[in-house]
């Protein structure tokens, strides 16, 4: 039975260690990094709950992946209240494109374009 509709994402990047910089500086957490030699990818990966089902993600630098701010949104987990790491997202070098936003009873979102080019988004409860 699939529990989760998404299990992995990734977040293309060119300048690798500003994008880990900005992406451990919102999170407060350190990316694991891991080099792919056979693919030519360098990763660093996201805090996940891997043993509970969680979704992973990374970022990651390799021939082929591009930042774009087209395509695909991922909602990256807020926390209790997205201001948080969205102020630290802004600090960082992102440009918020989408101020914290209500979506009624589902909570709260809000999207900006990371130092690489990249459109993200954050989702909360609050």
């Amino acid at each position: 039975m699939m529990k989760n509709a998404i299990n992995w994402f990734e977040i293309p990047v060119k300048n690798f260690e500003k994008a880990k910089s900005f992406y451990e500086a919102i999170f407060k957490a350190e990316m694991q990094v891991v080099e792919m030699k056979d693919m030519g990818a360098l990763m660093a990966f996201f805090p996940a709950d891997a043993e509970n089902n969680g979704v992973g993600g990374s970022i990651i630098s390799s021939p082929g992946h591009e930042p774009s701010q087209q395509g695909s949104l991922i909602y990256l987990n807020g926390g209790d209240d997205l201001s948080v790491p969205l102020a630290r997202a802004e600090k960082a070098g992102a440009q918020v494109i989408l101020p914290k936003t209500s979506i009624g009873e589902h909570g709260f979102v809000a999207q900006f374009i990371d130092p690489e080019g990249n459109r993200v988004a954050f989702h909360s409860a609050g």
